[in-house]
């Protein structure tokens, strides 16, 4: 059996998951399109990922959110320095702010419980220019 099956075998026996759940505001209407140029691809790279059990956005007060589930904070480190996301986090500061927040579950928390988190423990990773 190649080896990456049986780590993968390994990885799906864990009852752990690592979750991302991340916030941007446009700083302007104008920004809006740049902004999804970025975020569609990006959405699209997180779903097709190694390691990703799910991904999905939704905007709530004005404030693009992602929520994203990985078998591993590693799986998702290695998606976030990828060259899709790499490019997409390098421009946002420009015409966004935003909070993130990872954390381990026992499972895949709903939207209002993930978004509650990111409220409570979320940092600051663009801010104002």
């Amino acid at each position: 059996m190649p080896l990456r099956s049986r780590k993968r075998r390994k990885r799906q026996s864990r009852s752990r998951v690592y979750v991302s759940v991340t916030g941007l505001r446009v700083r302007r209407l104008l920004y809006q399109p740049l902004f999804w140029r970025h975020a569609v691809p990006s959405m699209a790279a997180a779903k097709g990922a190694p390691g990703n059990i799910m991904a999905d956005g939704r905007t709530v007060d004005g404030v693009h959110h992602t929520l994203s589930a990985w078998e591993a904070k590693s799986d998702m480190l290695a998606y976030l320095r990828s060259p899709r996301h790499a490019r997409a986090m390098r421009r946002f500061p420009g015409f966004a702010t935003g909070r993130v927040y990872g954390f381990e579950a026992d499972a895949v928390p709903d939207w209002d419980t993930a978004l509650a988190s990111y409220h409570e423990r979320g940092r600051d990773v663009y801010r104002g220019r």
